[in-house]
């Protein structure tokens, strides 16, 4: 093509007799090229060996996810609230749960408020029943005010059970 053609807007149009086939896969290339993945990209089977042999630590019993500790948050999950039906745990009124050697712990918790009344009795039930799970030697309850409750520390299952979600 030149110059006077490509300006005056015709298209040129060349007719061929035939088409060169456009290269097709063979079976046998697809093989070997499976095979050369495979090699490239197949897990090696010592990779992982020293990884899958190792066991998990078992967590201090002081620790979350220790048995002395979990223990005891389901014995707080026991307890309920006499005005709320859920229990203390999940509505929030539990801020700590300390585990110490020897067995003692200690549970920080607060009331929805002051005048509370279970006031009196909760933390000595709360005591009571975290003393009696196995593995406590001495159960200690420091019920706080500050920081306050409020129904944000609320889990979302106790939200649930009151119709707050």
């Amino acid at each position: 093509m030149n110059e006077e053609q490509a300006n005056d807007g015709r298209i040129m149009v060349e007719e061929v007799e035939a088409v060169d086939p456009s290269p097709r896969a063979r079976v046998e290339d697809a093989a070997a090229a499976e095979a050369s993945a495979r090699e490239t990209y197949e897990r090696k089977r010592d990779y992982l060996e020293g990884f899958l042999s190792q066991k998990p630590e078992a967590a201090p019993a002081g620790e979350p996810g220790g048995e002395v500790y979990d223990a005891v948050v389901d014995a707080l999950k026991d307890i309920y609230d006499p005005e709320i039906p859920v229990n203390i745990y999940d509505l929030g009124l539990i801020y700590g749960v300390d585990v110490a050697d020897g067995g003692h712990v200690a549970v920080t918790m607060t009331l929805t408020t002051p005048h509370c009344p279970v006031a009196e009795s909760m933390p000595a039930e709360v005591e009571l029943r975290v003393g009696s799970v196995p593995g406590v030697g001495q159960a200690e309850v420091n019920l706080v005010w500050d920081p306050p409750w409020d129904p944000a520390k609320m889990s979302d299952d106790a939200k649930l059970e009151l119709g707050m979600l």
